[in-house]
Formats: C-alpha cells, sequence, structure tokens
C-alpha cells in the first residue's frame, strides 16, 4: 500500500510532500521555502522570522470567532541517521516510506514522522475548507533537534495566540505538561603519536546492530550505547601494547549511539581478550539489544598511533564518563530527572574529540550532571565547552487547554490519558520565554524508535491523533 492512500489521507498526504523535501537539522533552507510556498498557495498571511521560523495565520472559520486563538506548533527539521549500509544523502533525497502492516517506516533512515507528523497535521488543518477551528497560527520552528535555535530566537510580537498546542508527542495516550531541560558537554585533546611496537599488528573493531534511539525518552532503558561497548573492547588492554589509530563513534548528540569503528594496533595476543569480552558483552544485552555485533579483522598495517599513555588516559576518561540515568524525580514517580549520553567519540588526526548532552528537569541538577561528566576529562587535561542550554518546562496546575483535552479524550475513547513530564527536550520552555502566559500542552500519536533507523509511524494512532486534534480545536476556550 502506498502511504498517500493512508487515513487520514490529508494528513498523510501532506506528510509524503513535506518528506519528499530534505529537511536535516542545520539544512532547512529547502523545507522552509517549501512551507512558505504552501501558506502563500493557500492565500494565507506568511512571515518567516529573522531566524527562518514560519508563521502563518488562518482567520476562525464562522462561529468560531470568540475562540481564544490557537498556536499549532511543530518543528520543520528532523533527526538525520541511517544505517552505516544505507545509501543515502539527507540533503539531496527525500525519505523512502514503506507501510508495514500498521507501521510507516523508512528504508534504512530515520522516518522524519518527529516533527513531520505534526507539521503535516497543522498543514492539514491549514488548507481546510470543512473543520470548525478558532483563529489559528501556525508556527514551524527551525533547528529544534540540533540547538532548538527556532525556539530560542523565535521573534517576539508577531504572535498573538493565548493556547500553544505542541505536536510533538510520541504517546497518543500522554499529554505532556513539562519537559527536562538540556546542555552540550564537548571535550578536545590533542594527543600524542608513537611508533607501533614491532610485534603489533592491526585491527579494525566494528560494534554496531544496536538499537539506538532517543536519548531523552529512552534513556531508562539502558540500551546499549556503541561508544561505551566499544570503550570496554579497549580499556586496560595496555598490557598488549594497545594503540588508538582512529574511533568514530555514534553519530549525533541527541541519539543514542548505535554504532562505532576503530582502528587499533595490539600484540596478536589481545584476540583472545577481545573474543572474551565481546562474548560476555553480548550475553549482557541479548534483552535490550539483541542484534548486537561485535567484531574484529586485520587491516593495512600502520606505523605510528596514539602513545599508549594517552591511550590510557582517554580510555579510562571515557569508563569514568557517566552515561544513563542520572537522578530520578522525587516529584513525579518514574520520570527521570537528569541523565546524560555520551553520544559521538572521534579520534584522528592527533584530536581525540567528545560530545555528549545531559538533560534535567531542574537547572541545577542540569548543571550537575554537565560538570560530573566533565571532570573525568578536565582531570586528564582536555579543553571543556559548555554549550547549547535550554531551559525546561515547568506544568502549569491551572491549564484550562488541559482540562479541555482530558475530557474530550475520555468523552472520545472511555479512558483517561496521561498527564506527565518527559524527559526530552520540548520547545515549549524556550516558546514560554519569549511570550510569557502561554497556556501550553503537547500531544501527538505514536511514534516508536525516534532518532533512529529503527523509527516508525502508527497509522492507527495517527487516525485517533487526527479525530482527538479536531474536536479540541472545535471546543477551545472562548476568550
Amino acid at each position: 500500500m502506498n502511504v498517500r492512500e493512508l487515513e487520514p489521507v490529508s494528513v498523510w498526504n501532506h506528510f509524503a510532500n513535506l518528506n519528499a523535501v530534505p529537511r536535516p537539522s542545520k539544512k532547512e533552507e529547502k523545507v522552509i521555502a517549501f512551507i512558505q510556498d504552501f501558506g502563500k498557495k493557500l492565500n494565507l498571511y506568511t512571515y518567516t522570522d529573522s531566524v527562518g521560523n514560519v508563521i502563518i495565520k488562518k482567520p476562525a472559520t464562522t462561529g468560531m470567532e470568540k475562540r481564544q486563538t490557537v498556536i499549532l506548533q511543530s518543528h520543520l527539521d528532523m533527526v538525520h541517521q541511517k544505517n552505516a549500509d544505507t545509501l543515502f544523502d539527507f540533503e539531496t533525497q527525500g525519505i523512502e516510506m514503506i507501510v508495514d502492516g500498521d507501521w510507516v517506516r523508512a528504508n534504512g533512515t530515520t522516518l522524519g514522522a518527529d516533527n513531520g507528523m505534526g507539521v503535516a497535521s497543522i498543514m492539514a488543518i491549514l488548507s481546510s475548507t470543512d473543520i470548525p477551528h478558532p483563529s489559528i497560527e501556525a508556527l514551524f520552528t527551525i533547528d529544534e533537534e540540533t540547538g532548538m535555535t527556532g525556539a530560542m530566537e523565535l521573534e517576539k510580537g508577531i504572535l498573538e495566540g493565548s493556547i500553544l498546542l505542541n505536536l510533538d508527542t510520541e504517546d497518543d495516550d500522554e499529554f505532556s505538561i513539562g519537559c527536562a531541560g538540556g546542555i552540550d558537554t564537548n571535550t578536545l585533546y590533542t594527543y600524542t603519536s608513537s611508533r607501533v611496537e614491532e610485534e603489533s599488528s592491526t585491527y579494525k573493531i566494528v560494534v554496531n546492530g544496536l538499537n539506538g534511539g532517543h536519548s531523552g525518552v529512552q534513556i531508562n532503558e539502558e540500551l546499549g550505547n556503541a561508544n561505551k561497548i566499544m570503550n570496554r573492547l579497549l580499556h586496560g588492554c595496555e598490557r598488549y601494547n594497545l594503540q588508538l589509530v582512529v574511533v568514530d563513534g555514534g553519530s549525533l548528540r541527541n541519539a543514542i549511539p548505535r554504532e562505532s569503528f576503530a582502528t587499533i594496533t595490539a600484540h596478536p595476543d589481545y584476540l583472545e581478550e577481545f573474543n572474551k569480552r565481546a562474548i560476555e558483552i553480548k550475553n549482557e544485552y541479548q534483552i535490550q539489544d539483541s542484534h548486537l555485533s561485535i567484531s574484529i579483522e586485520l587491516t593495512d598495517q600502520v606505523s605510528e598511533a596514539m602513545c599508549m599513555e594517552d591511550t590510557y588516559a582517554i580510555t579510562t576518561a571515557i569508563y569514568a564518563c557517566h552515561n544513563g540515568v542520572f537522578r530520578y524525580s522525587r516529584a513525579i514517580e518514574g520520570l527521570v530527572e537528569t541523565s546524560s549520553s555520551l553520544a559521538r567519540i572521534i579520534i584522528k588526526d592527533g584530536n581525540f574529540i567528545s560530545q555528549s548532552l545531559q538533560r534535567s528537569s531542574t537547572e541545577s541538577g542540569k548543571y550537575d550532571v554537565a560538570n560530573t561528566v566533565a571532570a573525568p576529562f578536565k582531570l586528564m587535561g582536555c579543553d571543556i565547552e559548555h554549550g547549547g542550554s535550554y531551559p525546561g518546562w515547568a506544568p502549569n496546575p491551572d491549564s484550562k487547554i488541559l482540562d479541555v483535552l482530558v475530557n474530550k479524550y475520555e468523552e472520545l475513547f472511555n479512558e483517561s490519558p496521561k498527564v506527565m513530564a518527559i524527559h526530552a527536550g520540548l520547545e515549549c520552555g524556550l516558546l514560554g520565554e519569549r511570550y510569557p502566559g502561554l497556556d501550553m500542552i503537547s500531544f501527538g500519536p505514536t511514534i516508536k524508535g525516534a532518532h533512529s533507523p529503527d523509527e516508525r509511524c502508527s497509522i492507527s494512532s495517527t487516525a485517533k491523533f487526527w479525530k482527538f486534534l479536531k474536536v479540541i480545536l472545535a471546543h477551545t476556550p472562548y476568550k
């Protein structure tokens, strides 16, 4: 079945049109132009601010003029991840979509449902002629995935709405009323090279087959981190004269690393130790990452590699670097309060680089875990840079739009939704800073495996979400 034949047809067709446009984070020029053209063809007020956010305004339908103006918000960019064996260029190619039972997925890449389904749903509202709704301000932000630049630099004074619906939560029975903030911790170290021991051979090591996923939403699932696994294979092996040549692990700061590749030199006796560790690690992860693959093979001999002193220092620092849940919330049971994900390790051309993302629902906790992560790297002499900080979103207990959503959800589906905060970054915290007083809530269709090539969107959930969204727009509070 073709994606364009799925129900609701309007939403899926807009999603297909959107996914035909390359839109990786930091490379949003084409999708900005696409959305601008979309609004202008509808003869709707269309405005693009200085950073690239697009705002499209649509008047209320007849009889809805006295209701509060609603801001419908989603981000245009997508996480660009692919499997190592997939040939794909996110800057020039559209996403190849596959219908698989109740799921739509992509062919070896991320799908872009995060947050493309939100964008497509807003487009369906804007282009509709038969859906009752109040005045709509559609806010399409840029660069949510790699820095929240759009929300952070959103022009003030252009929006008049009092309610904001962020269509970016990934379980259709959950309403998010709060989220974690985040900060990046990046390190740099210039290492010393030395000649390779004569008895050493050169090996290529590959760690792949891990599930990966969203480094906020899935950080408590104890999924394998390719950077930490690779380091377990290398650390403490100086007795085999092990020296690092190249390491390339992970890809994006907000995704759990699925793959790591290393070239090393070591005495052939290392192979026995390697195989022992590989078996132990695969046994540990056989439940949550059953497709984990760890391999080693001889490769072209090199004459120089990182000196053994720096090899030891770096692998020790990576070992000491916290990865995973740091603290659970004491206010909301089961909610991760603070975490860190060691997203990227690069060793090449005399430089060691690490990149990690810390998340926290408290500002103090965010900086606490960032300093904790930085500490082992600082001790070995790395330059440390903290950047990309963004705030969390504190719940509003007096939210009027939350009351509407809960009541209508119960009427429609005969069950109560889960009202919760999430351990992921949403733009709501920043948008609330730019436009104080907004009554905000986040919801959306069910999406699994976001930020990984396993990303998939439920077809039946999308139909449920669309039905719900239309009812909400018809019952928004009066001015």
